[in-house]
């Protein structure tokens, strides 16, 4: 798969590079991502390296994962992470973090709209499905308002810190997308 960097207004996705190795280790000592996201915790240097190098980098290369970065168009700060794990049937699962410091302004809205677009479009996918954890309310305002529909809570679907937890389960199809 050809890395790309996608273009959507006030924002661009660009793919990961090593660089981004600090960067992803400061926002993944932030506590609302260590509450709910399955990350080593304590959060090493090593981690950050692991998620970018093989996670995003890697995958990539395997058409296993497409793992993009978020920043505000023309200025090349990172904001966030948007991401999909591909299945190879023409199906994806999205997952998505903003950094602290840019949360509250719809910029992950924007980014998990932009993904989806590119998803449909350059990917062919015929569904992008979308998880949480039961609680993770911030994470379904998003999905909520980038198009996702909310379908049903999964018992015990997700295994957080070693525990089974209930997840929440949306889905979006080409024609969702607003």
């Amino acid at each position: 798969m050809e890395l790309e960097v996608i273009e959507a207004g006030e924002i661009r996705l660009r793919p990961f590079s090593v660089a981004d190795i600090p960067w992803v280790y400061e926002v993944s000592l932030d506590p609302a991502v260590q509450r709910y996201l399955q990350i080593p915790i304590p959060y090493r240097m090593s981690d950050a390296d692991y998620f970018v190098r093989e996670m995003a980098i890697a995958a990539w290369d395997r058409r296993q994962r497409a793992e993009f970065v978020v920043e505000r168009a023309g200025e090349g700060v990172p904001l966030g992470r948007a991401g999909f794990g591909l299945d190879g049937s023409g199906a994806a699962q999205i997952g998505y973090w903003m950094d602290p410091r840019a949360r509250g302004r719809g910029l992950a809205t924007a980014a998990v709209r932009a993904l989806c677009g590119w998803g449909f479009g350059t990917l062919g996918l015929g569904l992008i499905e979308w998880r949480a954890e039961v609680g993770n309310v911030a994470s379904r305002r998003v999905a909520e308002k980038a198009g996702f529909r909310y379908e049903a809570i999964l018992r015990q679907r997700l295994v957080h810190r070693g525990v089974r937890v209930d997840a929440w389960i949306g889905s979006m199809l080409p024609s969702d997308l607003r």
